[in-house]
């Protein structure tokens, strides 16, 4: 167990604290945005809504606004592709992530106990939590709130990042280290 601990604690280090999300919704901002966000920040492009070559092109032009920010950037797809593209990582459900690449940072969506120990389980550096508050992205759905969220994210074997109806208000009603959002970061 000390050696998962020490393992985390290294993880957890060189992690961004403040995470955007690429979205349809938030597109044509993207490059305000990330020009906005603390130097050293975290970008996970999806941009499912593009055609891949559109999407590879897109994720470009913002890769060079992010890297000038020294901003972390992970792409929702394959280790191969994020390779390909030049990405710092993966983001995905954790049976997604593997098999498990090295060089790359590895983060997975979870929704419960049991998605957090998976996404340890099959090595993950880090666990996106949600949702933690209403999103416009689930609109009607259930959702963890802050007692949960914190019980949960007290347990997970790995770092923990909120998402789910995050802006700096509630990350810092919620007082959680690490948070991720798509509208809350993008108006």
């Amino acid at each position: 167990m000390a050696a998962l601990y020490s393992g985390w604690v290294t993880r957890a280090k060189t992690l961004p604290a403040i995470w955007l999300i690429s979205d349809a919704r938030n597109d044509a901002g993207l490059e305000r945005t990330l020009a906005r966000l603390p130097r050293g920040s975290g970008f996970i492009y999806r941009h499912y809504h593009l055609s891949d070559a559109e999407r590879h092109a897109r994720f470009r032009a913002l890769r060079r606004v992010a890297k000038a920010r020294g901003h972390m950037t992970i792409l929702a797809d394959s280790a191969l592709t994020a390779r390909e593209w030049g990405a710092d990582g993966i983001y995905g459900a954790p049976r997604s992530l593997t098999p498990r690449r090295a060089g790359l940072i590895h983060l997975a969506t979870a929704h419960s106990l049991g998605e957090l120990g998976l996404a340890a389980r099959i090595g993950a550096d880090a666990a996106l939590l949600s949702p933690v508050f209403p999103t416009r992205s689930h609109p009607g759905g259930g959702t963890l709130g802050a007692v949960r969220f914190r019980l949960l994210a007290g347990r997970s074997p790995l770092p923990v990042i909120a998402l789910g109806g995050m802006n700096r208000h509630r990350a810092g009603a919620l007082r959680w280290p690490r948070w991720a959002a798509i509208d809350g970061l993008s108006q």
